[in-house]
């Protein structure tokens, strides 16, 4: 990778941030659109908070993609070129694919449902801020304590005192970065999967293995709670070392703006490797799921992505 490229993409992320409180600029109406005909709670401390990452997901496919034809990470001429055109063009050039997107918000809307089910009771924010995980992924150390507090004064502003996440990288970035860079943040941070009552979680497909979430898996504790979720109601292919909590393989998702030859790589070798268990594969982040989902498509090997929240429900 050049640096002119990491150079250019920090310049996207960061103007497209200020302008729209997203890392790319798309149009905002992604966000919400899976809020249709749902109510919420009017008052209340607690949020629902997507920080928009499931929906953009099928936007960083769709990026990759683009990196990858063009070769703008071997920098140049071309990659501030392309850097221009995404801040200009962007809502047209990193328009999400309708289906994926439309997934996305069934898969939100899942997590709602099931919430709903159990009682919890929470409102949403009308103009949602992303977290700025990707700032602190890609190394922007100080801009992203910049944008921490940011967001921070958004929920304060908003009376927000507890956040309910659905993705393992917000979860992470306001559970553990947050209180770092913004010694002030005093706000109770939970994932949608700890407040699911494991004796009403029933399971729609009948076979398949697990791929982990780094983070959920190896920092946030959550590699036995999800198997809480899932074993003794459907039947989990596991290998002590294909799927263990310390030695199983990334989705490759980390680099692919960075790297995405090699990303590629390895969210094929680890497509291969789980095909070896089940041809159903379970995941819990939206961006294993497009990591994965395009080392089906490198791999050739033919295996069913789900995301947690598509083979759960909560009994009535």
């Amino acid at each position: 990778m050049s640096l002119d490229w990491f150079r250019a993409l920090r310049d996207v992320v960061i103007s497209s941030l200020r302008d729209s409180w997203l890392p790319f600029p798309v149009d905002k109406s992604i966000c919400t659109k899976w809020r249709e005909g749902l109510s919420f709670d009017s008052d209340g401390n607690t949020i629902l908070y997507t920080s928009c990452l499931y929906q953009l997901a099928p936007v960083i496919e769709r990026a990759v993609a683009e990196l990858e034809r063009f070769g703008v990470t071997k920098g140049g001429a071309l990659a501030r070129f392309t850097a221009i055109g995404a801040r200009v063009l962007g809502k047209a050039l990193l328009r999400p694919d309708d289906e994926e997107l439309d997934r996305a918000n069934r898969v939100i809307r899942s997590i709602y449902g099931m919430l709903k089910a159990l009682g919890i009771r929470f409102r949403v924010l009308d103009n949602e801020p992303y977290s700025g995980a990707l700032l602190y992924e890609l190394g922007f150390v100080n801009e992203f304590a910049d944008y921490a507090r940011s967001v921070y004064k958004v929920f304060r502003d908003n009376n927000v005192s507890e956040v309910i996440t659905i993705d393992p990288h917000t979860q992470y970035t306001l559970e553990r970065l947050y209180p770092k860079y913004v010694p002030e943040f005093n706000i109770k941070v939970r994932s949608y999967l700890d407040y699911l009552d494991l004796g009403r979680v029933r399971v729609r497909v009948g076979e398949f293995t697990i791929h982990d979430s780094c983070i959920y898996a190896r920092y946030l504790n959550k590699y036995d709670l999800i198997r809480g979720l899932l074993r003794g109601k459907a039947d989990v292919k596991e290998d002590p070392v294909i799927t263990g909590r310390d030695t199983s393989h990334c989705c490759g998702g980390p680099i692919e703006s960075t790297y995405p030859e090699i990303a590629g790589k390895v969210a094929s070798n680890r497509v291969r490797e789980l095909a070896r268990l089940s041809r159903n594969v379970v995941v819990q982040c939206p961006i294993c799921y497009v990591n994965l989902r395009r080392g089906v498509k490198l791999s050739g090997v033919e295996v069913n992505l789900y995301d947690i929240a598509e083979v759960i429900e909560v009994s009535g």
